[in-house]
C-alpha cells in the first residue's frame, strides 16, 4: 500500500496540472471568439458555398435544334426533349444559325434534325441527327452527349412500342444504380466536402492558436515549468479536440438535414473516424506552429498544406485513379484520402468495414506520426 503512494500522488499530480492546463485552453478559447468562429462558423461558410455552388450535374444545358423537315415524328422526337429536365430547347431556323450560336456561347450543343428523319429514322444509315457537342468543358461535353443519346434511345423505344414496330438493338442494357440511385452528385461531393472542411478547421485551430503564444511568449513559459511535454501537448489538444468535434456534428447535421444527403451507416462509426481524422489535423496543425511559432506564417502553411491537398488529391473530386503514378503515391501521405473515403462508405454504402478498417488504420498512423514530430521538436527546446 505504502509502495503505491508515491507513485498514486504523481498520477494525482499529473491530473492536475491537465486539468489546469485544460481549463487554461478552455478560458483562452472563451476569450478568443476567433476559435469559436473556425471551429463553428467557418464549417457553415464552407459547407453552404461549396455545398450549393459544386455539382457534377448538367441540368437545363441550353441546345439549338434545327428541324428542316417538321413532319409528326420530328415534332414529337422534339417534344421529348422539352420534356426532359436536362435541356432547355431553342429553336433556331438553319444549322448556320445554330452554329453561330454555339461560336457566341448561347447554346452548349445542337441537334440537326435532316431532312429525311421521317424516312430514315428506324432504318439503316445514314443516320438522320447530327449531334454538335461544345466540347471546350469536355466533361460537360461528355455529359452532355450521353444525355443526348438517352433521350434519342428513350423515344426510339418509345416510337417503336406505340407503333407496333419491332426495334432491333443488339444488345438490350438493364440500369441498376447502387448507392445513389438518384445520382445526385451532391450526395457524393457533400461527404467528402466534410474532410475537406475538418481538415482546414482541425490545422487552424491549433497552428494559429499556439503559434500566437509563441508570439506573445507564453509558450515559452509554459515549456520552463515543471509540466511535461505530453501534458502540454495533451492539455492543448482536449480542447480543441471538442471544439471541433462539435464543428463536425454541426456539419453533419447540415449534410443530413439540410442537403438531404442520407446516413446509412452508423453515426458511432462515422464519429469514430472523425475522431482519428481530427487528431490527425489537430497534429498537423500543432507541428506547422511549432516550427513556424507565427501566426501569419502558420495560417498560410495550414491553408497550403492542409486545404489545398485536401481539395485536389483526397479523391473528393478528383478520381485518384487517373492521376499520374507518382501523384497517386503522393495521395497515400494525405490523410484527407482516407477520411474522404470513410465519409463516402458509411454516408451512401452503410458500414463496410473492409472500407472502413484500412482507412481508418491509416488516419491512425498519419494521427501519431505527427503528433510524435510535435512531441519531438518540443522536447528539443526544453533541452
Amino acid at each position: 500500500m505504502s509502495g503505491n503512494g508515491p507513485m498514486h500522488h504523481a498520477r494525482g499530480s499529473a491530473l492536475m496540472r491537465l486539468r489546469g492546463l485544460v481549463r487554461k485552453e478552455a478560458f483562452q478559447i472563451l476569450r478568443d471568439p476567433s476559435s469559436l468562429a473556425i471551429a463553428f462558423v467557418l464549417p457553415l461558410i464552407l459547407l453552404f458555398i461549396f455545398g450549393y455552388g459544386i455539382s457534377l450535374d448538367a441540368k437545363h444545358v441550353p441546345v439549338a435544334l434545327v428541324i428542316e423537315n417538321p413532319t409528326a415524328e420530328a415534332t414529337d422526337f422534339a417534344a421529348s426533349f422539352e420534356q426532359s429536365e436536362y435541356f432547355e430547347l431553342v429553336r433556331v431556323a438553319s444549322i448556320q444559325e445554330a452554329e453561330q450560336a454555339v461560336l457566341e456561347d448561347r447554346v452548349n450543343g445542337i441537334v440537326w434534325l435532316r431532312g429525311n428523319f421521317s424516312r430514315d429514322f428506324l432504318g439503316a444509315p445514314p443516320a438522320p441527327i447530327s449531334v454538335i457537342v461544345n466540347g471546350v468543358d469536355a466533361n460537360t461535353g461528355r455529359i452532355i452527349q450521353g444525355y443526348l443519346e438517352g433521350v434519342w434511345s428513350t423515344w426510339l423505344l418509345q416510337y417503336a412500342a406505340a407503333h407496333g414496330q419491332e426495334l432491333k438493338i443488339p444488345v438490350n442494357v438493364e440500369h441498376r444504380v447502387w448507392f445513389n440511385q438518384a445520382l445526385r452528385s451532391r450526395d457524393y461531393l457533400v461527404p467528402g466536402l466534410l474532410a475537406v472542411i475538418m481538415t482546414l478547421i482541425g490545422a487552424l485551430l491549433t497552428a494559429l492558436v499556439v503559434a500566437r503564444e509563441w508570439e506573445r511568449g507564453t509558450m515559452e513559459a509554459l515549456l520552463v515549468t515543471p509540466v511535461r511535454v505530453r501534458e502540454i501537448l495533451l492539455g492543448k489538444l482536449i480542447p480543441y479536440f471538442l471544439l471541433g468535434m462539435g464543428g463536425l456534428l454541426l456539419s453533419v447535421g447540415m449534410t443530413v438535414f439540410l442537403f438531404e444527403v442520407p446516413l446509412r451507416g452508423s453515426l458511432w462509426v462515422l464519429l469514430g473516424a472523425s475522431a482519428l481524422f481530427l487528431c490527425a489535423a489537430l497534429g498537423m496543425g500543432l507541428l506547422i506552429s511549432t516550427v513556424a511559432k507565427n501566426q501569419f506564417i502558420a495560417g498560410q502553411v495550414a491553408i497550403l498544406a492542409t486545404f489545398l491537398p485536401a481539395f485536389i488529391l483526397s479523391g473528393f473530386i478528383f478520381n485518384i485513379g487517373s492521376m499520374p503514378a507518382p501523384i497517386q503515391v503522393l495521395t497515400h501521405a494525405i490523410a484527407a484520402r482516407y477520411f474522404v473515403a470513410i465519409l463516402q462508405t458509411v454516408f451512401l454504402a452503410g458500414n463496410i468495414w473492409s472500407v472502413i478498417a484500412g482507412n481508418a488504420l491509416a488516419l491512425l498512423l498519419i494521427a501519431g506520426f505527427f503528433l510524435a514530430q510535435v512531441r519531438r521538436l518540443t522536447r528539443k527546446r526544453l533541452e
